[in-house]
């Protein structure tokens, strides 16, 4: 029985900024990733604050929400086996100076804030993600 799941995956202000998104686009093609969808948008600091409310009672929550509101972003559904799981392993750890060697943040990763990329981390909430951005 095969395990095909979506997840959602964003390429950050400063990844696109650097016009970085066909580059990344093509890491998760060749990572056997099918993108299903994917837009450039630019969400408002309001939008920002209800997709990260999970984060909410954090210290870098507000900065999170100005960061990613801050420039255009390209959002997108991946698909794949085990899509959760192998997009936040080829994403890599949060800090880019701990991400594995050719992990995206750490290839294109500025800073703990500025690392490139988010991915949902678990099915249920690449579900809600995907519909927060795709509900069409």
């Amino acid at each position: 029985m095969s395990n095909v799941e979506q997840t959602l995956s964003i390429i950050k202000p400063d990844a696109v900024e650097r016009n970085l998104q066909e580059e990344i686009k093509n890491e998760f093609k060749r990572n056997d990733f099918i993108i299903v969808k994917d837009k450039k948008i630019h969400i408002s600091k309001k939008e920002a604050e209800q997709f990260y409310k999970v984060h909410q009672a954090k210290p870098f929550y507000n900065d999170l929400c100005n960061y990613l509101s801050s420039g255009p972003i390209v959002v997108m559904i991946l698909e794949k086996e085990n899509a959760v799981l192998d997009n936040r392993n080829l994403m890599g750890a949060t800090n880019p100076k701990e991400a594995k060697e050719g992990t995206l943040r750490n290839k294109y990763g500025l800073s703990i804030d500025k690392n490139s990329a988010h991915g949902s981390d678990s099915v249920e909430n690449a579900k809600i993600e995907i519909d927060f951005f795709f509900k069409d």
